[in-house]
């Protein structure tokens, strides 16, 4: 549910002490006070603490240029900036006739000097607000034909911010634009409160786009949906199949069987994207599967299913059985059901689920869903279409490991090879993703940009490694990787991380091996590393002194002494 500004600000009296900080800085060509209050409050109402620098008035240049200024002393890890359409008419305006058409191409080489110059400052990644349509009414609709027109140039100027973002990876764009054609231009802009107080956005609007600015900031963060659970029954077809039989579900392209197919391609695209695709249904197994099999006017098939639960138990314990496959944590889950019932138990009995209250009418299940931007990301690559084979292909490994008594046997006979090497730009997008995505098995839990990586591997004082997996049954891809910094006389683990789906495959002591083998190449005597504990991580907890790090005022490893630790993996 969304909430206004009033609750916003409620939420500001809260105790975040226990919650997660994030430090952020917001830069603002006109007041920004109450949208800085919106920003707060929203990010504890999904529990975090942000640590906000509000620069003063007008103040962007002048804060990024100066080395020395608040904004770089504050140490933010996401800069916020926003500039105000009227601000950019008056200046636009004041340009003679002759050099309007320029305005927007002036206007984005300002924006890229500005990333370049924070860049080159820090390693903050950069949160810009494009510009929410402002028609000055002067061309009227032939405004679209006329570059030296503001539409003109304004239109410009969001297209090219897209593509600057597309080219800078530090950079991302919080779509005002978008949200004020959802929520209509009368409920973005208070003319009165601009002329009194320079104040851009009204009170309604500023939690549509405190939630975009800290949806970016989440999934950065690394936290962002992971999968969609779906009922059936007249979710994602409409009636009861094992009632109605397969030849009488509403699906396809004619009536009401049009929303439920709208609904399919929704999720099949995202199962493209990346996004897990499991099935939690009250029905007969092998009723549930038939229209996926059979059925002419399915969109979603077997193969586009991760995990496919279809039995008569309770669907709280079915969907902590499909968490317990997928080995995600519950607030990386979103649950479809058209049953107010059965979204209220879940919703009670499964903490950190995001259960949409949908819209009676399937009609309007997609404009909903469409609104709510449950699926966030911060990267995408081709390679994340085949995540959902990779949780078939596991499970052809969990039939085989049953019929071995021995792990170390069963170990053996899956054949696994690694592919070790440094940091390069083919597993750099791979590797900012992996860090992004990977709560769990996340040493320190540093969350890399992959402008951050290209820094790192330009810079001597660093030694990077990342491991990819394969066995006979498949290819789990790029799994781990690890980041070092030479200090001094040690080689200090900045932080190591590993996808969930490889525990318990040896890949711990195989990466343990890596690490050793270089501070003894490198000359170091002494390895040091660091457990920063998080809600989720507990799993690594103990996986420094279990390798044989000692605790003295931080983990230390004698490397001159580590003994090789075995596994069935092979380097190739």
């Amino acid at each position: 549910m969304e909430l206004s500004f009033n609750e916003l600000k409620k939420m500001l009296k809260q105790d975040a002490s226990h919650l997660p900080v994030i430090k952020a800085a917001l830069l603002g060509d006109s007041s920004t006070q109450l949208f800085a209050l919106a920003l707060r409050g929203y990010a504890l109402s999904v529990n975090y603490n942000l640590d906000l620098f509000e620069s003063d008035y007008d103040q962007i240049d002048l804060q990024v240029s100066d080395p020395g200024s608040d904004l770089y002393t504050s140490n933010p890890r996401f800069i916020i900036v926003f500039h105000s359409p009227r601000k950019l008419l008056k200046e636009f305006y004041k340009l003679p006739a002759a050099e309007r058409s320029g305005f927007a191409e002036h206007y984005l080489n300002r924006v890229k000097e500005t990333c370049e110059t924070i860049n080159s400052r820090t390693s903050a990644t950069i949160i810009w607000a494009n510009l929410p349509m402002l028609d000055d009414g002067i061309f009227g609709q032939f405004s679209n034909k006329l570059p030296m027109a503001w539409p003109y140039q304004q239109r410009s100027i969001n297209t090219g911010l897209m593509k600057l973002a597309a080219e800078e990876k530090n950079l991302f764009i919080a779509d005002f634009d978008l949200l004020q054609s959802r929520v209509g231009m009368g409920d973005v802009h208070n003319s009165a409160m601009y002329v009194s107080s320079d104040i851009i956005f009204s009170l309604d609007f500023m939690p549509v786009a405190a939630k975009a600015v800290m949806d970016i900031i989440k999934a950065v963060s690394g936290m962002f949906a992971k999968c969609l659970v779906l009922d059936l029954d007249n979710t994602v077809w409409g009636g009861v199949i094992g009632d109605d039989g397969i030849d009488k579900i509403q699906i396809g392209d004619l009536g009401i069987g049009k929303a439920y197919t709208e609904l399919q391609l929704w999720a099949k695209e995202l199962k493209e994207r990346g996004v897990i695709l499991a099935v939690c249904s009250k029905n007969t197994d092998s009723i549930a599967r038939e229209p996926f099999e059979k059925h002419p006017d399915m969109i979603l098939r077997m193969e586009d299913i991760a995990v496919f639960v279809a039995n008569w138990e309770n669907k709280v314990d079915n969907i902590r059985h499909i968490q317990s496959v997928l080995n995600i944590g519950f607030d990386s889950m979103v649950f479809l059901d058209d049953n107010p019932f059965e979204r209220n138990m879940v919703r009670d009995n499964v903490p950190g689920l995001v259960v949409p209250e949908l819209p009676e009418d399937p009609a309007d299940y997609i404009p909903f869903l469409r609104t709510l931007n449950l699926f966030e990301t911060a990267t995408f690559e081709s390679a994340d279409a085949g995540r959902t084979l990779q949780y078939q292909v596991e499970a052809k490994r969990v039939v085989l490991q049953q019929q071995f008594t021995s792990e170390a046997e069963f170990l053996g006979s899956l054949d696994m090879k690694s592919d070790v090497k440094a940091f390069d730009k083919y597993t750099i997008p791979r590797i900012a993703q992996l860090s992004q995505r990977s709560n769990q098995f996340n040493l320190r839990t540093v969350r890399y940009t992959e402008a951050d990586l290209v820094r790192i591997t330009e810079d001597r004082l660093y030694h990077t490694v990342s491991f990819s997996l394969k066995d006979k049954f498949g290819d789990y891809g790029l799994v781990s990787a690890i980041v070092l910094s030479a200090r001094e006389n040690e080689l200090f683990l900045e932080n190591w991380i590993m996808s969930c789906r490889v525990l318990k495959r040896g890949m711990e002591a195989f990466v343990y091996n890596k690490i050793v083998n270089i501070a003894r190449e490198y000359g170091f005597a002494k390895v040091t590393a660091e457990y920063i504990p998080t809600a989720k991580n507990g799993i690594v907890a103990n996986l420094l002194p279990d390798l044989g790090f000692v605790k003295n005022d931080k983990w230390e490893l004698d490397a001159t002494t580590a003994e090789h630790k075995s596994n069935f993996i092979k380097a190739t």
